[in-house]
């Protein structure tokens, strides 16, 4: 794990999600697996309604985002690195908005992760555009873009295919 002295520490917990990004091989699937985990605990200890989980899923997303633009700037400075591939709060926030419609249980959560990392890792037009914004921004917004495609195609396909509604 990187040391944390001279560092900004709460940016640092908060970009690598309390050092999940220094998970290998692949710590942006470990980002992705982590906030799903974190969304399915959510939905089966407090059993909200369905509309409820939505919403509560989509803010947390949003100030997940907020908080990950913040902190992943700081730590991209630091780290003198553009884009640290062990910042995965970015993962963390667009596996979320990925989960937004989903019902929760254990099929559309592996849904909804198999499609946003294959969104997340192949970057088609114009979520790759969304990496060249400026540091944090950049970080955040094409995992974000990338978590709509996810949420789009998933809500799609749970509607149009019948085994998965």
């Amino acid at each position: 794990m990187q040391a944390l002295e001279n560092k900004t520490k709460w940016a640092w917990w908060v970009a690598t999600f309390f050092g999940a990004g220094y998970l290998k091989p692949g710590p942006g699937t470990y980002g992705s697996i982590a906030g799903m985990l974190l969304w399915y605990a959510a939905a089966h200890a407090f059993h909200p309604t369905p509309i409820l989980l939505s919403l509560a899923t989509l803010f947390v997303a949003l100030l997940l985002t907020d908080l990950g633009i913040r902190a992943s700037t700081i730590v991209a400075r630091e780290s003198g690195r553009k884009d640290p591939g062990f910042v995965v709060i970015d993962e963390v926030a667009g596996q979320l908005i990925a989960l937004v419609l989903m019902p929760a249980d254990w099929k559309h959560a592996a849904l909804a992760l198999v499609l946003f990392r294959v969104f997340d890792i192949f970057k088609p037009w114009p979520i790759r555009k969304l990496e060249a914004l400026p540091e944090g921004t950049g970080i955040m917004l094409d995992d974000i873009a990338a978590g709509a495609f996810a949420l789009v195609v998933g809500f799609l396909l749970c509607r149009f295919v019948p085994q998965l509604g």
